[in-house]
């Protein structure tokens, strides 16, 4: 087979691919034992229809054509990799030549990632927020406990941010017909939490039982999207929180320690690790940020056009800010794809199955699933391909944040490596979702929106 690459642009190539018509006799040998299985032919066995029959009752031209469609994928595969090309959209492929006894041509047009060179990733400088707890921020989560565990007071005043309110909630268009996904009774809601419809807390803010407001409201989704409505709100009554005292029997009734000291430090400890997390989660996305800003590259249109249709599929477009905001986020997402993965390769950066079972450990919660569960519908769905790339994309992220200068706002320099090992899954339970999901292979990942040989038009 032959093959020829013409560059018709940083993002784009096209394969120019001629295939000897000797090398297409195991396709013709696939494309007769396709159309046996397909056909009936009075006098022989599905399956077993002799070669010369199928031509004889189908014509060459019907085996000609399964044959092109059986070997095609197959010889643009083996051109892409022959000439290290990394396709990142599906090709447009155009058969210009077809003739039984003679060789097949073709050409394939396809998007690619463009090349590029890494900076130094020591130049990358980043600053975090400090992972401290403050004891403003105690006092905040030792109020939030306290409200667990409040009780509701009506009382007889205007309403403020806090307060509880019984309400009845009605809706109607601007024709007076009711809207009955807007219709409640007895709701109970805490105002100022905008927990509610878009405007609901500004309109019935100051309100008092017995009073009733009203706002207009534009559901942006739904049945009613673009459609104005009218929310007409009925307060029942305002209530208010009277909040526990913080005491040695608040403590004894809401944990298991039996002290508001004790209870005070551990909400300490423990927000304290969450900080240390955040500012982990901080550093990842800021060293991210930064190397993104250090490399400038052309991106494949089409994929980000893709990218963008794909967003809007379901029809929910908002307008032109809309638009350009999900266009922004597909070109970034893209991008850092592009240049991670070039890290991973620069990096030789492998997945184990260690590492993916650890991912699964984190990712499972997240649709309510057990790893193992999880592992196995990940396998019917095809997405073991796509789980691998995010795990070797963070990998190659790592190695970058390992070569980073962090500090955080006082200047000091963050430990990321103590934090990976703080919050790192312990080893037995890894082991054991390795165990459990042991049917998932892990395989080469593709690269950002790359394509396959599935996608390939049949002709």
């Amino acid at each position: 087979m032959k093959s020829a690459v013409e560059t018709m642009s940083p993002t784009r190539v096209k394969l120019t691919v001629e295939v000897p018509f000797e090398e297409l006799k195991p396709s013709f040998d696939a494309a007769y034992a396709t159309i046996a299985k397909q056909v009936n032919v009075p006098g022989f066995r599905k399956g077993k229809v002799p070669a010369r029959v199928i031509e004889q009752r189908f014509g060459r031209a019907a085996v000609l054509e399964e044959a092109v469609n059986d070997a095609l994928p197959k010889a643009y595969d083996e051109a892409i990799r022959t000439n290290n090309i990394i396709p990142v959209g599906r090709p447009e492929v155009d058969v210009t030549a077809l003739q039984d006894g003679q060789a097949l041509e073709f050409t394939a047009e396809v998007e690619v990632r463009p090349e590029f060179d890494l900076p130094d990733y020591s130049a990358v400088r980043v600053e975090v927020d400090q992972a401290i707890a403050t004891d403003a921020d105690i006092d905040e989560q030792v109020d939030a406990l306290r409200r667990r565990f409040a009780t509701l007071k009506e009382v007889d005043r205007a309403s403020v941010d806090g307060d509880v309110l019984l309400i009845d909630l009605s809706g109607h268009t601007e024709q007076e017909d009711p809207v009955e996904d807007l219709a409640g009774s007895a709701l109970s809601y805490e105002l100022g939490t905008d927990g509610m419809l878009p405007g609901f807390d500004d309109a019935v803010r100051g309100a008092a039982k017995g009073d009733s407001r009203s706002f207009e409201f534009t559901p942006m989704n739904g049945d009613w999207a673009g459609v104005p409505l009218t929310v007409n709100v009925q307060v029942k009554a305002v209530r208010e929180r009277e909040l526990p005292a913080f005491d040695d029997d608040f403590a004894s009734m809401a944990s298991e320690f039996d002290s508001a000291q004790d209870l005070r430090a551990d909400i300490a400890k423990r927000l304290g690790r969450l900080k240390r997390m955040e500012q982990g989660a901080q550093a990842r996305d800021r060293v991210h940020e930064a190397l993104l800003a250090m490399v400038d590259i052309p991106l494949p249109e089409g994929l980000i056009a893709a990218e963008v249709a794909s967003h809007f599929e379901d029809g929910h477009d908002s307008g032109p800010e809309h638009r350009a905001e999900v266009e922004q986020q597909a070109r970034d997402s893209i991008k850092g794809q592009f240049i991670l993965d070039r890290v991973a390769e620069a990096e030789q950066v492998t997945v184990g199955e260690a590492e993916l079972s650890a991912w699964l450990v984190q990712q499972a919660p997240r649709y309510g699933m057990a790893p193992d569960a999880f592992a196995q519908a990940l396998v019917q769905a095809g997405q073991v391909p796509m789980a691998i790339s995010d795990i070797r994309r963070a990998k190659a992220l790592a190695t970058v944040l390992a070569q980073a200068t962090v500090v955080d706002t006082a200047g000091a320099t963050v430990d990321l490596k103590a934090l990976d090992a703080e919050f790192a899954p312990p080893m037995p339970q890894m082991q054991q979702v390795a165990a459990d999901a042991a049917d998932v292979s892990v395989s080469e990942p593709k690269p950002a929106g790359a394509s396959s040989a599935a996608d390939l038009p049949v002709i």
